[in-house]
């Protein structure tokens, strides 16, 4: 027999608990719910455009009637159907009209109310709030009659509403009791600048005034203030914020402070009931934007369902708002104190202002109008705590200016039209990502990514799909980033992963998912291969590394292309070959008919076209030749790139060629996080383009610079210079320590680049240039995986016939 679970509040923080618990534990209840509104569940954070006349009540339904008939849900809604009483006792909720339900465990999810401010005449007729459904219809209504509206409060609700009215046909003044608009998100400078933009469009202000009586007597007829003034108006909008719904939960004897007092699993003082959305406080915290709501029902669900791993620790949120067509963005403390400096950037013509408030060299809050962008970036460098000491020249004018070539300019999500490409890498252009985010109901940047594939790749599109999404989210949208998690099948992060990895002395991978309880018994394509380099990292003399799973390149030794057929690559240290090696190239592309044989950007030639049954003869006959795999489809170390350094060219002053060649030599076969290239230059000048590589060597007089994080690609970054050595003992040194640390720190499909801005340069530069005995210990640790890494695949399986089978075509097979 189904336990029962009652839920109470037919919001979205309430059905999104109960579509989590749907996911993991579909059979676990018979599930009742409770709602005071007449209808499905919808999208609170719409009712802005459906008041601006945008949408419609349909088309911000999450859940229609018949979602709930779907998934065996009883639902009571209507006014006749809110909740009057919990019999803790007898585990039973009692609705107004006598309807009642008994529970295993209750679910609270009763939202907030608007705040009515206390003054006389807030009853009115004409007067109204900002909250729901009936409050839309009630407004629409008073426009269609009337002409003068006031709206109350200047903070976001205010002003979404105000341009609401506006575009109705309204003539709208905003009161606030402040001097500056939206004061929670946005300095002084800030909110000048959006008043401004605002007034230009229509919309009038009356601040600082506080009101003191609402006027009028069978309707209302004008708003009076503190000083005597009186405005006129025949529709007044509350919307001075809300407070948590707590009534019900303090009536039923359940501890309340400002909120339902919640811990970690979401569960209150009745270890029977359950609490989450704007109702609840949690660590002293309650939330009013979509994210963190969403990261409680994704909890409470998990313990729901008797599971009982997830935790919630609280959110560190941003606010990154739409306000009728202008970008804002702020996050942490904007404001500052004597202990802290402040960068700031303002173009009042363009309508732009950034600053940034730094304490120690991190970014301790960000205020951004006009231009956000970059919001999402400084976000995750303040989360992060990452030291921007070394980038803070340019920390101002963005991450697009470390490196972003794919999408400088594209900095306002309003401008771009429909069939504007947004994610390179995937194709996909800003109408489809509106369409998901409106049609599918989509929150989160996850939803987005797994509908539409963008910011799934290279992620350097990542802050303007946040901007699409809080354009049509409007100023429910909350980025409010977490510790990533491996993937869906699990909630532990990449760091928890690795960590007990090691501790446990976990060595396959279905001891892992075992030990950490992952949610599916086989994994997915996400979390598979990034386990399988986890443990080969962690034990290269004890794990045996699963090729089932390896993407196609790395199961096959070989680049698959369009049209099915492969590349082959092999090695040439250095960049350096020599006639025999040029003669087995071309006697193996006559042999097996390769149409292409192409010289790669690493100094490389690529036999492209090879048949996926000619690959063992392929790998066979250049082995014959003394050559091995290039590994060209590796997350691993591809390619050294080199110059021909002091040896020929009148300009080099060392010689990078043999340094180059040693390098690789020593260095191939390495497992990565992802792919890793490197280049040796032999003077300044920097012919082997080694400041675009992951570790770049660029020869100077005195000896060598070393410089690290750079790639070309999608997102272009430039290298940081990490520091500079004298002799060619050193660079080996520092190379193979800082490869190791990277291998052992970066999560899996990170490059350099991501990795360092996420770390920070300075912390790399502790662990390899100031920590020798550190930097020592990390080269030993590379130089003893190296043991059981340099095998060459193509020798192992041509050879030897391994996985032979593999490549014989099914028509031969049959």
């Amino acid at each position: 027999m189904k336990e029962k679970l009652v839920l109470i509040g037919n919001g979205m923080a309430g059905v999104r608990t109960l579509e989590e618990l749907l996911k993991i534990a579909p059979d676990k209840y018979d599930i009742t719910v409770f709602g005071a509104e007449p209808y499905g569940n919808y999208n609170r954070i719409l009712l802005s455009p459906v008041l601006a006349g945008e949408k419609t009540i349909d088309q911000i339904m999450l859940n229609d009637k018949q979602w709930y008939v779907d998934n065996g849900i009883t639902l009571h809604c209507g006014k006749e159907k809110e909740v009057v009483q919990i019999d803790r006792r007898k585990r039973k909720v009692i609705a107004s009209d006598g309807t009642t339900a008994e529970y295993d465990f209750l679910l609270l999810a009763t939202g907030s109310n608007p705040f009515i401010v206390p003054v006389p005449g807030n009853d009115l007729p004409g007067v109204v709030t900002f909250r729901d459904i009936h409050d839309v219809d009630l407004m629409l209504e008073a426009s269609k009659q009337h002409q003068h509206a006031v709206v109350i409060g200047g903070g976001l609700l205010g002003l979404e509403a105000a341009n609401g009215l506006m575009l109705q046909g309204m003539s709208v003044t905003v009161v606030h009791i402040q001097d500056t608009l939206m004061e929670r998100q946005l300095d002084k400078a800030a909110g000048a600048l959006l008043r401004k933009s605002l007034e230009e469009r229509g919309m009038h202000f009356y601040m600082p005034a506080q009101t003191t009586a609402i006027i009028g007597e069978d309707r209302v007829r004008g708003v009076r203030f503190k000083d005597g003034s009186e405005l006129y108006a025949d529709l007044v909008v509350m919307a001075v914020g809300i407070r948590p719904n707590i009534e019900l939960a303090k009536k039923s004897g359940i501890h309340c402070e400002r909120g339902i007092v919640a811990n970690d699993t979401l569960q209150t003082f009745d270890p029977r009931v359950y609490a989450v959305g704007e109702c609840v406080q949690h660590r002293g915290q309650a939330y009013g934007l979509v994210a963190p709501l969403f990261e409680q029902a994704k909890v409470c669900a998990n313990h729901l369902a008797h599971l009982g791993y997830a935790r919630y620790q609280g959110s560190m949120t941003s606010t990154k708002l739409k306000v009728t067509g202008i970008d804002l963005f702020s996050a942490g403390d904007f404001t500052g104190d004597e202990t802290t400096e402040e960068i700031v950037i303002k173009d009042a013509a363009r309508g732009m202002y950034k600053k940034i408030v730094l304490k120690d060299n991190r970014i301790h809050g960000a205020v951004m109008y006009g231009d956000t962008v970059d919001g999402a970036w400084y976000f995750q460098l303040m989360r992060d705590g990452t030291d921007i000491s070394a980038f803070r020249d340019h920390l101002m004018f963005g991450e697009s200016h470390l490196g972003d070539a794919g999408h400088g300019g594209q900095n306002k999500a309003a401008s771009m039209s429909d069939s504007m490409e947004v994610c390179g890498c995937n194709g996909v252009c800003k109408g489809t990502i509106v369409k998901a985010v409106t049609e599918k109901g989509l929150f989160t940047l996850d939803e987005v990514r797994t509908h539409t594939k963008a910011s799934s790749s290279c992620g350097s599109c990542t802050g303007l799909v946040e901007q699409i999404m809080s354009s049509v989210l409007g100023g429910g949208y909350s980025a409010a980033p977490k510790e990533k998690p491996v993937c869906k099948c699990t909630d532990h992060t990449h760091d928890e992963v690795r960590k007990v990895i090691r501790q446990q002395h976990l060595l396959s991978i279905p001891d892992v998912m075992r030990y950490l309880e992952w949610r599916t018994p086989n994994g997915c394509h996400s979390c598979r291969p990034a386990l399988n380099y986890y443990l080969l990292c962690a034990w290269p003399a004890e794990y045996k590394d699963d090729a089932q799973s390896r993407f196609i390149n790395e199961r096959v030794h070989a680049n698959i292309q369009k049209d099915g057929t492969y590349s082959v690559v092999p090695r040439m240290w250095g960049g350096v070959t020599t006639p025999d090696e040029l003669r087995t190239i071309a006697d193996v592309a006559d042999k097996y008919k390769i149409p292409t044989v192409k010289v790669t950007g690493g100094q490389r030639i690529d036999l492209l076209g090879v048949k996926k049954e000619d690959l063992p003869g392929v790998w066979r006959d250049l082995n014959k030749g003394g050559m091995v795999s290039g590994h060209a489809y590796a997350k691993g170390l591809r390619t050294v790139k080199t110059c021909v350094g002091k040896e020929w060219c009148r300009f080099g002053t060392q010689d990078s060629t043999a340094m180059g060649i040693e390098l690789e030599k020593r260095t191939w076969g390495s497992w990565m996080p992802h792919k890793f290239k490197m280049a040796v230059s032999g003077c300044p000048r920097n012919c082997a383009e080694a400041t675009i590589k992951d570790f770049g060597i660029v020869a100077v007089e005195s000896g060598w610079e070393l410089h690290v994080g750079g790639n070309g690609g999608v997102k272009v970054r430039a290298t940081d210079l990490l520091c500079k050595v004298t002799t060619d003992a050193e660079v080996e040194e520092y190379c193979y320590a800082f490869i190791q640390l990277y291998r052992e720190e970066a999560h899996y499909l990170d490059r350099t680049a991501p990795w360092i801005e996420r770390v920070g340069l300075e912390y790399v530069k502790q662990r390899i240039v100031e920590d020798a005995e550190g930097r020592k210990a990390l080269r030993e640790r590379f130089v003893e995986s190296q043991k059981y890494a340099q095998v060459d695949p193509w020798e192992e399986r041509a050879s030897h016939d391994v996985e032979r089978h593999e490549f014989v075509p099914l028509k031969l097979v049959g």
